[in-house]
């Protein structure tokens, strides 16, 4: 990305959003009212205690200019003093004033982190790193499933996935490697990098975006010159299950500190949400599709701040469902059809499910007989009446080793070890 790609006229400047590659010079490049500014500086300086301007402008994430610009202006108004000289940077702290003034801000809003950058600049910068806008080629695909025993065709249909940058159904049955498929097509993605905000600013509210749970910083060497208002990571993965609620999709005020944290698909925006177990949430899955019909459809969120004002958000994610119930049973044919790739995962070929064991058996250190594993598709297969699934070589290698473990023995991967893990895997008839 350039930053001559970045050119949206904000409404209360003269100055165009030039992007986080470009420091911004003055209050007004900022895309933001200046009382926002000066107020987030003087409850930062209440909170920090005794600090310099450049400790002032390092916690604010804004260049020195700026912050002394914001300091001069505190001073004026007498809301901070000079202490003394750190070299020829001002050391600073807050007077009685401004401490009754800081109080009261903090009683409206305790935000004290890095300046947060405008809704617009925010929505430009999302719609401009869309995933839509991204190539993913077929070595990048099959480099990472490398380590998933998966066929030609079903790489192909990730591929296709990935690059429409639209919703996608994964289904099948438990155990066929959904969640796996859906996390490792988030890995594609997160070999790209794109800029994240700490935080939003709307009408003076306060909305936290960035996660370090989620966000992970790219590790590079730090350009001079960029908007640290901004943090450049790898596109980020979410996933929810069944703990996703409604109250979830929107924005999280905290009656304490009275600011807001920003919902999952907004923390999602130009990387990959994943719903796992859908269906199985606890709410009914019409309401999560309801809630997201629009979305999904046209690539913009409403979201409801606490007095009622809903503001317009991008709704730049990749977004795959991921369930082992029928999905003719969970959504009907209007909402499937917004949901143009549905993929479905199956059970293992013999093939298949010989190289995943031989692979689980190699991480455990252990051999494996190939006429032991054709034993075991005998018994899955003729005895148990199941069908082969891609989970089986795992669990019951573990099923294997924690005996040995207990036994105080070296594991063996023989019949007699894998008929005693069958027995304790599988439910008896």
């Amino acid at each position: 990305m350039n930053s001559s790609d970045f050119k949206l006229q904000d409404s209360q400047n003269a100055e165009p959003f030039a992007g986080p590659e470009h420091r911004p010079r003055s209050l007004a490049e900022l895309g933001m009212r200046q009382t926002v500014l000066e107020d987030l500086a003087l409850k930062t300086l209440y909170l920090a205690g005794p600090i310099s301007v450049l400790e002032l402008s390092q916690q604010m994430r804004l260049g020195f200019d700026l912050t002394n610009e914001l300091f001069s202006r505190m001073r004026t108004d007498m809301l901070c003093h000079v202490t003394g000289m750190i070299g020829n940077i001002p050391a600073i702290a807050i007077t009685s004033q401004g401490r009754a003034r800081a109080l009261e801000l903090l009683s409206q809003n305790q935000y004290a982190g890095p300046a947060p950058v405008s809704l617009e600049n925010y929505v430009t910068l999302v719609r401009r790193q869309s995933m839509r806008n991204m190539v993913v080629h077929r070595a990048d695909v099959e480099r990472a499933f490398a380590h998933l025993v998966i066929d030609s065709n079903t790489l192909s249909q990730f591929g296709t996935a990935l690059n429409s940058g639209a919703a996608i159904f994964l289904h099948g049955p438990p155990g066929v490697g959904k969640s796996a498929a859906a996390e490792t097509m988030a890995r594609v993605l997160a070999e790209d990098a794109v800029w994240v905000p700490y935080a939003v600013e709307v009408d003076g509210q306060i909305i936290v975006v960035y996660d370090p749970a989620i966000h992970k910083r790219v590790e590079e060497p730090k350009l001079e010159m960029t908007d640290e208002r901004w943090v450049r990571c790898h596109r980020p993965s979410v996933l929810v299950g069944g703990e996703l609620t409604v109250e979830m999709m929107d924005l999280q005020f905290n009656p304490s500190t009275r600011f807001y944290v920003g919902p999952v698909q907004m923390k999602a925006n130009n990387g990959a949400l994943i719903i796992d177990d859908f269906g199985r949430q606890r709410l009914r899955p019409e309401e999560l599709l309801n809630r997201w019909v629009v979305p999904l459809d046209r690539g913009i969120d409403f979201l409801t701040l606490a007095g009622g004002r809903k503001i317009e958000i991008p709704f730049e994610m990749l977004v795959v469902f991921a369930t082992n119930i029928n999905p003719e049973t969970l959504v009907d044919a209007a909402f499937l059809r917004r949901i143009q790739t549905k993929i479905k995962l199956g059970a293992c070929s013999d093939e298949q499910f010989h190289e995943i064991f031989r692979r689980v058996a190699a991480q455990q250190q252990l051999e494996v007989d190939p006429g032991v594993v054709d034993n075991l598709i005998s018994v899955i297969r003729g005895t148990l009446n199941q069908e082969l699934r891609a989970c089986y070589p795992r669990d019951l290698v573990s099923q294997v080793c924690w005996a040995a473990r207990f036994e105080d023995r070296k594991p063996r991967l023989d019949r007699a070890a894998l008929m005693a893990a069958v027995d304790t895997y599988f439910l008896s008839s």
